[in-house]
């Protein structure tokens, strides 16, 4: 069973079709508009598996009207009804599932209607497992589809705002907000337009590249749905409570400490990223040391020293983790490589900073060393 609404901006024929889709068992008919507005603004709470919908329309056509309501969900299925055939290739422009030529007949309907029946009766078990796009957030930014191509972006503003969203995920962002990040100063009515447009452009994408994601209309705002996918970002720990709680499981705190690859977004240039970055690397930091200090309570050293090397590949000018590593070494039986590793930062410190590191520093391996 189908819950369907019909939009189309002519009385009589609006009847007709009501009489003819309201006779097939298959659907129930839960809104019909002539209005395309008011079909529109009663869209998001009525979420209908189907939409027949006519494509000459004063206000606002069916073409566009149909990208509006994929907008807010992409699980509808359009089907267009027309009297000009030529309209064909636009509907499917906006991934119509199909149309039908006016006027509208029980046979055309139930050709329709089949191609909906074939697709809800595969079974469950005969289907594919979804595979889902690979997003990677730390260390840089990569989207890669399910057949592991790189996607390449229709224009920045589309690759900053889904990064955005990324950063920001299940939660309703107001429009105003999303505005000011991607276009402070440009006036109201331009900003409003290039949103708009730059939704559009990214549900496209998404789509097309099969992301297992969904941008939502909420509101005054939007919101990424992340559905059944996942990615780093995605599952590293926010605050310290959700590390807390990570911590409680050795294999789940390696797993997490493997995800981080690097500074947020690094090599872009978001103003907005900033807070974000200084909180994640915080929480990186946390996690590191606390699986390193678990690693020596246990002895096993060369596993604390390798998630060292590997934060310390990234964030080379911290003291109290390069100091840390040191002591790892000493503690291992390696006094000259703590030696050697001071020496190294030693040079770091002196080429990046122009000074030489804390004294506490160098008394302490000169004091391993006797």
């Amino acid at each position: 069973m189908f819950n369907v609404v019909i939009v189309e901006d002519e009385k009589p024929i609006l009847e007709l079709m009501k009489v003819i889709i309201g006779r097939n068992s298959h659907y129930v008919i839960i809104g019909a508009f002539s209005n395309p507005l008011e079909a529109l603004a009663s869209f998001p709470e009525l979420r209908p598996d189907i939409v027949f919908l006519d494509i000459e329309m004063p206000k606002i056509n069916g073409l566009e009207l149909a990208a509006r309501m994929n907008e807010i969900s992409d699980q509808t299925k359009i089907i267009f009804t027309t009297a000009y055939k030529e309209y064909a290739l636009d509907a499917f422009k906006v991934y119509a599932f199909d149309y039908i030529l006016k006027p509208i007949t029980p046979a055309a309907l139930e050709k329709i209607t089949n191609r909906l029946l074939k697709l809800e009766l595969i079974p469950a078990q005969s289907k594919p497992q979804a595979q889902y796009a690979s997003i990677r957030c730390f260390g840089g930014f990569e989207v890669r589809n399910p057949q592991g191509k790189l996607v390449r972006w229709p224009t920045r503003k589309t690759e900053e705002l889904f990064a955005f969203f990324l950063c920001y995920p299940n939660q309703d962002i107001s429009k105003w907000q999303l505005s000011d990040i991607l276009w402070p100063d440009m006036n109201e009515e331009r900003v409003t337009h290039n949103l708009h447009n730059t939704i559009y452009r990214l549900k496209k994408m998404m789509k097309e590249q099969e992301t297992g994601m969904d941008i939502v209309k909420i509101n005054d705002g939007y919101m990424l749905d992340t559905l059944s996918s996942t990615y780093d970002l995605l599952e590293f720990p926010k605050n310290e409570t959700a590390l807390l709680e990570c911590l409680e499981d050795a294999a789940v705190s390696e797993r997490l400490c493997s995800l981080y690859q690097g500074i947020l977004l690094d090599r872009k240039d978001y103003l907005w990223k900033a807070q974000l970055e200084v909180g994640y690397s915080k929480q990186y930091t946390a996690l590191v040391r606390s699986l390193v200090d678990r690693d020596r309570a246990k002895q096993e050293y060369s596993k604390a020293e390798q998630k060292l090397e590997t934060y310390l590949s990234q964030y080379p000018l911290n003291e109290d983790m390069q100091q840390l590593l040191m002591d790892v070494y000493v503690q291992s039986g390696k006094k000259e490589q703590a030696a050697k590793q001071y020496d190294r930062f030693e040079t770091l410190y002196q080429k990046e900073l122009g000074m030489e590191p804390p004294m506490e520093m160098k008394m302490k391996v000169a004091a391993y060393l006797n």
